[in-house]
Order: structure tokens, then sequence, then C-alpha cells
């Protein structure tokens, strides 16, 4: 298995780890997709090379999209950092993402003191969720500041520009919630 090209190898792991979550039998998944058991167990085992059309099928049984099943496992839950501030501890990490209407995004931020995020508007029908962890937090919309303390929340429409600032002396840390 070592010779297999690595994406054969996340294949098989994810494959398993996405079924057994599903908890459906490799009989079950055979079914529902029209791959037969035989090439199931030659997936998960890693000794096949499969299309990306039987692929599409596996994934859509599964409730999951292709990159699901072929992206190594030690990224599946990683952080990835997609935004540094200029002030040492302010950081945004994009953590997971879903499906939605076309996406849902979860991240993980950090503002220090002084700290200021501006964002543009996003595309009609696009939300924010925001719930703050620690330290207060100000969202500066046209029609006003929202200021969220430590486990308060908010949600709002995003097709307009708005800033997150940390007017506060204590770094302020809070996830955000992008629903496209």
């Amino acid at each position: 298995m070592d010779r297999q090209p690595p994406v054969l190898l996340h294949l098989a792991s994810n494959l398993k780890r996405l079924r057994q979550a599903a908890g459906i039998s490799q009989e079950v998944l055979a079914t529902r997709s029209g791959v037969s058991r035989r090439m199931l167990v030659a997936i998960e085992a890693g000794d096949s090379n499969v299309s990306l059309q039987t692929l599409d099928k596996i994934a859509a049984v599964l409730g999951v999209l292709l990159p699901d099943l072929i992206v190594a496992p030690a990224t599946v839950g990683q952080p990835t950092l997609a935004w540094r501030g200029e002030k040492p501890g302010s950081e945004a990490h994009l953590l997971e993402t879903a499906p939605a209407t076309r996406l849902a995004e979860m991240w993980a931020w950090s503002l220090a003191p002084g700290e200021h995020y501006q964002s543009g508007p996003d595309p009609a029908g696009w939300h924010e969720m925001v719930a703050v962890i620690a330290g207060t937090l100000t969202i500066e919309f046209d029609h006003g500041p929202v200021t969220l303390a430590a486990g308060k929340s908010t949600a709002y429409r995003s097709d307009r520009a708005f800033a997150f600032v940390n007017k506060g002396t204590e770094p302020v840390r809070f996830i955000r919630n992008v629903v496209m």
C-alpha cells in the first residue's frame, strides 16, 4: 500500500471514515451508489484507481463533496490561516466548510487591542453569525455599531460593508460563520 499514489491512500481512509460516520455498511453504500461492493472494498484498501464519476456517486450517497473523499486526512479539521492583522495576535483561521445553498464557512478570529478589519459587501443573500468568546468586539455597520461582549452573538446580512474592531485593551476572540 505504501507504493500507491498518496491520493489513493487518502481516499481509502476518508471513504472508510465517512462511510462509518454515516452508519452504513459497504453493502448499503454499494446498493445506493450503484458501485459494486468489490470496488468499494478495493477503494477502502487503497488498491483501486477509481473514476471521478464513481467518486461522485459515492460522495452523493454519503452526503459529502468530492474533495471530502480525496483531501489528506491530516488536513481535515486543521485551521487554515487566511488573514493576519497589523498587530500581533490578530488573525483569522478558516476552521471548516460545509455545503449550504452554496457553502458555509466557520472562522476563528482574534483581534489585538486597536486592531481593525474592514470587510467589503458580499453578494446578496449572504449572511454571517458572530459569537464572541473573549473580550469585546465592535462591528461597525453603516447604520451604527453593534458591541458584543464575551458570550454574546449576532447574525446579520453581509451584503453591505462592515468592520470588526477591537476598541478594548484586551484581545478579542470570536467565531464567525459565513453562509452563502
